[in-house]
């Protein structure tokens, strides 16, 4: 049995062929599937607010991929799984970065991808954080975390978070001042294992960092520990 039987997914590539070949797997796998082959058809459709997740190719016709995510994060959180050229790394930062949740190089396998799908919409079902952490509202100095609404708040200004970017804050609010692993940040955060030569966690890592500002004190609330991974750093006072 499928596990998300009514799912509807966005594809947004210019392959026409491939699209077939991805639609036909994802169907198998209980997926609803629309296909759009440019930029700008890919922009209206995902902002419909029909569809649960965005699989969106780097090179199309007219708008580019990363102008489509650009305009989709204007004015949503859509999660999106950016499709990338083969050892094109700057392609995958520049799309983590732009706001992507994950990211998949071509070619690739459709399980691969169906596993990247499922791995993202667990962190959209709000499962992992919400069973980490009680009470539902955490406050760590002047940053707010809502577990069940999947919200932070920085004093009265909204924080608009990724999928991945909330799973990371909540996993780091969940032990402040301790310092978690790579591998345990990607498993637990991405929903899957750590990849040689992953960038991945660094870029929403880096992310989150500039949408949470510094501590009250100036200094970085997330410290890279090097070799290891990351520490969310908390004053005494919220300890």
């Amino acid at each position: 049995m499928a596990e998300w039987p009514a799912t509807r997914i966005l594809v947004v590539d210019d392959d026409v062929e491939l699209c077939e070949l991805v639609e036909q797997y994802l169907k198998s796998q209980g997926f609803q599937i629309d296909a759009v082959h440019d930029g700008s058809a890919g922009v209206e459709r995902a902002l419909s607010g029909v569809y649960s997740l965005v699989i969106l190719d780097v090179m199309l016709p007219g708008i580019r991929g990363f102008e489509v995510l650009r305009q989709i994060r204007t004015k949503s959180t859509l999660p999106v799984i950016m499709l990338t050229a083969h050892g094109e790394d700057v392609d995958r930062i520049v799309g983590l970065e732009l706001g992507a949740d994950d990211y998949l190089p071509k070619p690739y396998n459709p399980r691969e991808l169906a596993a990247r799908i499922h791995a993202v919409l667990r962190r959209t079902a709000a499962g992992p954080a919400t069973d980490l952490l009680t009470p539902f509202t955490i406050l760590l100095d002047d940053i707010r975390l809502d577990t069940r609404a999947r919200s932070a708040r920085h004093k009265t200004r909204d924080i608009e978070l990724t999928s991945a970017e909330f799973e990371l804050l909540a996993l780091f609010f969940k032990s402040p001042g301790q310092v978690l692993s790579r591998d345990e940040l990607v498993r637990t955060a991405l929903g899957r294992d750590l990849e040689p030569s992953d960038r991945s966690l660094d870029v929403h890592i880096s992310n989150l960092r500039k949408k949470l500002g510094a501590c009250p004190d100036g200094t970085e609330r997330i410290r890279a520990i090097r070799n290891v991974g990351y520490v969310y750093v908390v004053s005494e006072t919220s300890q």
